[in-house]
């Protein structure tokens, strides 16, 4: 049977609940114990699939497929742990549930009510995803604040599985603000009182209070809190900002966080091996280079839309010992006149996934400076596309080639539907999503870079390249570097003449992890310090 903790938050939204369930989640993987991860968002969308990314971020893909809150990229970052559609649970995915039950008789003529139907579904879905896992551990974390009435049926159905399961199965922990007033030059625990006090009116007592702070706080405040919250003075701990997210689990390591959580569990763990991840940091300490690399997007108002790249492009720094300066460059502002202005003091661009027309001149501006300039170029699902679509029009002379997309009546729809695709399929979940493979062809960087033939990533998009102009992108330069389907889907693309110019269909982001560098990242930043080594800079 698996252990359970809940993680809850207070006081304001956005306090790191996510990094502090995932470092817990390293912390307790690092002493020999399978941990897996859910996040519950209490929005009633059934997922963020359809969710704007100026609002809600990046939607993180899964290998099953399960478009989820960007949470769970930091949970396979941190765990290194592939999640499933039971990582994710939204209100809407709830009520859907329940209302299809309803309609097919399943409450034999009963009244539905959110208590206990919502809250059973609920139940049922943690329950399923630590059947489903079959983990030591499952970490699971309550989006929003406790007080916001959208998180009161999700706080109600972890209350009862407290119920149902022995104390010692069950750990609740709650992470609250500790605001620093400079009128008075402290730190205040009030927040934290009330947050709590809140908690507790609802039936959860908190057997952990993490405290997220600005700096180091004084032991009186610890003593204050485990006093007027009613817990052991060991089960206060702090998180304090630090300059990496990757150093969080060490500096809870060092207040023995996990040694607490096992106790409290009444877990045997082995003797804990953070050696890696701690050599990870020690790099990223340390870092001799800088580059800076230029994010093309349409989203970059809101730098979580682009959050797995980001860190990505930070993992591969680590890999070169590199500092990675990210140039947020907004697609819309591009154009023939100002792109040598905008990109000139860039070693290197990305052009990441994206959907509509918005921003697409600006993209494909940057793409021919790259080309015709050598520098280096990854593209990500859009960022491929556009690549094409440059190409067919400056150097395969089809000066209309457009996507469906973009321009439905462009004579040269170099990107099309997926198979089975048209303009009246749902926009919701109908994407092609997961995992797939994808063969490499010899002789090409792509396949150099990963040192193999055979790979799968994670894809999340409706348009293809279209297999009638497959000829005349490689009569004239172009290779296609990687398929699926014995040769039928075009995966990859490759400028062979430039040092390092990529094109992927899919997500390679998304399976980036700081200890792991991805290769694709890890190749454009090398790419990028040679380029910076040959080209002056202001």
């Amino acid at each position: 049977m698996a252990k359970f903790i809940f993680v809850t938050g207070g006081v304001v939204s956005g306090l790191g609940k996510g990094i502090t369930a995932a470092s817990l989640g390293r912390l307790l993987k690092a002493r020999g114990f399978k941990v897996a991860s859910q996040k519950l968002d209490p929005y009633i969308n059934i997922d963020p699939g359809t969710m704007s990314p100026l609002q809600h971020g990046e939607v993180f893909v899964t290998d099953d497929g399960a478009e989820t809150d960007l949470d769970l990229g930091h949970y396979e970052r941190f765990i290194d742990e592939d999640l499933n559609h039971y990582s994710n649970l939204t209100t809407g995915k709830v009520y859907w549930n329940v209302l299809q039950k309803e309609r097919e008789g399943q409450f034999l003529g009963k009244t539905v009510q959110v208590i206990p139907h919502i809250t059973n579904e609920i139940k049922e879905f943690i329950y399923a995803a630590a059947a489903k896992n079959d983990p030591d551990i499952l970490i699971c974390e309550i989006g929003g604040t406790v007080g916001d009435i959208e998180s009161q049926p999700f706080l109600e159905a972890i209350r009862q599985i407290g119920l149902e399961n022995k104390k010692e199965d069950v750990l609740y922990v709650h992470v609250t603000l500790v605001p620093f007033l400079d009128s008075s030059k402290e730190f205040k625990s009030k927040p934290t009182q009330h947050s709590v006090k809140e908690l507790q009116g609802i039936g959860i007592k908190p057997d952990l209070i993490v405290l997220r702070c600005t700096k180091h706080l004084e032991k009186d405040l610890f003593d204050k809190i485990a006093l007027f919250c009613n817990i052991k003075r060991d089960c206060v701990i702090e998180n304090r900002t630090l300059k990496t997210l990757y150093e969080v689990p060490l500096m809870l390591e060092k207040q023995h966080m996990a040694e607490v959580v096992c106790r409290e569990l009444h877990l045997d763990p082995k003797e804990e091996d953070l050696t890696q991840w701690k050599e990870m940091v020690q790099t990223a300490r340390n870092l001799q280079d800088t580059v800076t690399i230029g994010l093309v997007g349409k989203y970059v108002r809101l730098h979580d839309a682009y959050l797995s790249v980001a860190e990505a492009l930070t993992h591969g720094g680590y890999a070169n010992k590199a500092k990675v300066k990210i140039k947020w460059i907004d697609s819309e502002t591009v154009n023939e006149e100002n792109v040598q202005e905008k990109l000139e003091h860039c070693d290197g661009i990305i052009v990441p996934g994206g959907f509509g027309d918005r921003g697409i001149p600006g993209m494909i501006v940057a793409v021919e400076y790259c080309r015709k300039n050598d520098l280096p170029y990854l593209g990500i699902c859009l960022g491929m596309q556009v690549a094409v679509i440059e190409f067919a029009r400056h150097v395969c002379g089809l000066k209309e080639a457009d996507s469906r997309e973009f321009d439905p009546a462009s004579p040269d729809k170099i990107i099309d539907y997926l198979p089975d695709q048209n303009d009246h399929t749902n926009k919701g979940g109908t994407l092609r999503l997961g995992a797939y493979p994808c063969d490499l062809k010899e002789d090409t960087l792509i396949r150099n870079l990963y040192g193999k033939d055979k790979i799968s990533e994670r894809h999340r998009h409706r348009y293809e390249f279209n297999n009638d102009y497959r000829q005349i992108i490689t009569d004239h330069g172009m290779k296609i570097s990687g398929t699926y389907n014995d040769d039928y889907i075009v995966e990859t693309v490759e400028i062979p003449d430039n040092d390092y110019f990529i094109g992927v269909q899919f997500h390679p982001e998304f399976k980036s992890r700081p200890n792991k560098p991805h290769p694709l990242f890890q190749g454009l930043i090398k790419a990028a310090i040679g380029h910076k080594g040959g080209t002056q800079h202001d």
